[in-house]
């Protein structure tokens, strides 16, 4: 599986959300100066996480984005599924099987389930809590650096 610039920069748009939202919400601005995304790119990502129910938008002077939901009940899996449609490793595991005509007799296909079957688990099992604090701590880590130089 490799995911495209609207998994990778969509991910990154709703840690960053999560992690500054304690104050209301967070511009568009904010979230695409703070992880060097064009605000145009983050508009449309945004708008596929809000139609995935994942995000909502606050309109006025102090508007912005906010999550729908609490962040330890999003999980990976829903906000790849926005972005991306599918985080299937191969066509033959996704949901049309029909796309591949060896489906049923393929050589390496039980290797792809296998795959499929620990990928989804880790993307179900980890919710945006937990990317928010690992992006957290990393901040910290970094600013402990800069000020020991």
């Amino acid at each position: 599986m490799k995911l495209s610039t609207k998994g990778r920069y969509g991910l990154r748009a709703i840690v960053e959300l999560s992690a500054r939202q304690e104050s209301g919400p967070v511009s568009l601005s904010l979230i695409a100066s703070e992880q060097g995304v064009s605000e145009a790119y983050l508009e449309q990502l945004m708008r596929l996480l809000k139609n995935a129910g994942l995000v909502t938008t606050a309109r006025g002077k102090t508007g912005g984005y906010l999550l729908k939901r609490d962040a330890k009940d999003i999980t990976v899996a829903e906000i790849l599924n926005a972005l991306e449609g599918s985080t299937a490793l191969v066509d033959c595991v996704g949901t049309d099987v029909r796309v591949c005509e060896r489906a049923c007799y393929c050589a390496s296909r039980p290797l792809f389930l296998t795959l499929q079957n620990r990928i989804d688990a880790v993307l179900n099992e980890t919710t945006l809590f937990d990317l928010t604090e690992d992006y957290r701590e990393q901040k910290r880590r970094n600013e402990d650096a800069k000020s020991l130089s």
